[in-house]
């Protein structure tokens, strides 16, 4: 759901906005995400800490927060994940830089932008990742980058039911998909 448009960073930032808003070139977008959404998405981070927690600089896993991605664009990924040497302060409200990993789970209202302007913007942002988590396909799609230096995602995958989400990224990390989705 629109609330508002044309709004720089600044002023949306400076805004008292619902947890779930976001802004997408310059529109205030609000989300009402399901319980089933929330549901995977705590599974997908649990995962991720899970992983972070299993050795020594592994970076930060997180949820929503401020993500200042170019002009006009402050996303709230469901998960995120950053590499050690990129992880935001801890008292900040904001990151300037991008997640290494970002990870969207679909909602009604705005998957359109999950796959469409969002994608795009986390691909020039510098996002060495990204997950889009197609909650009615059980299937996770990724796109990435194959070297850090590479112009934009150049790998895609559809990891789906009897499958396992794994990435160079992060390595020894396994997540199997039947398990993402058990009700």
């Amino acid at each position: 759901m629109a609330t508002r448009t044309g709004l720089s960073i600044e002023e949306f930032l400076a805004g008292d906005w619902p947890a779930d808003t976001q802004l997408v070139d310059g529109e205030v977008i609000m989300n009402d995400p399901t319980f089933r959404h929330q549901k995977i998405s705590g599974r997908i981070h649990y995962a991720l800490e899970t992983w972070v927690r299993q050795g020594e600089n592994r970076g930060e896993a997180g949820w929503g927060c401020n993500w200042t991605l170019a002009p006009g664009q402050v996303f709230k990924p469901d998960v995120w994940w950053t590499a050690e040497d990129a992880k935001p302060g801890i008292n900040a409200v904001r990151s300037d830089s991008p997640p290494t990993l970002a990870v969207e789970v679909r909602s009604p209202g705005t998957w359109h932008l999950d796959r469409g302007r969002k994608r795009d913007v986390y691909e020039q942002a510098g996002v060495a990742e990204l997950w889009l988590v197609d909650t009615p396909e059980r299937a996770v799609l990724m796109f990435r980058r194959s070297t850090p230096d590479a112009v934009g995602f150049d790998v895609t995958a559809e990891i789906g039911p009897g499958d396992t989400l794994t990435t160079p990224l992060l390595e020894g990390f396994s997540q199997a998909i039947d398990d993402l989705f058990a009700d």
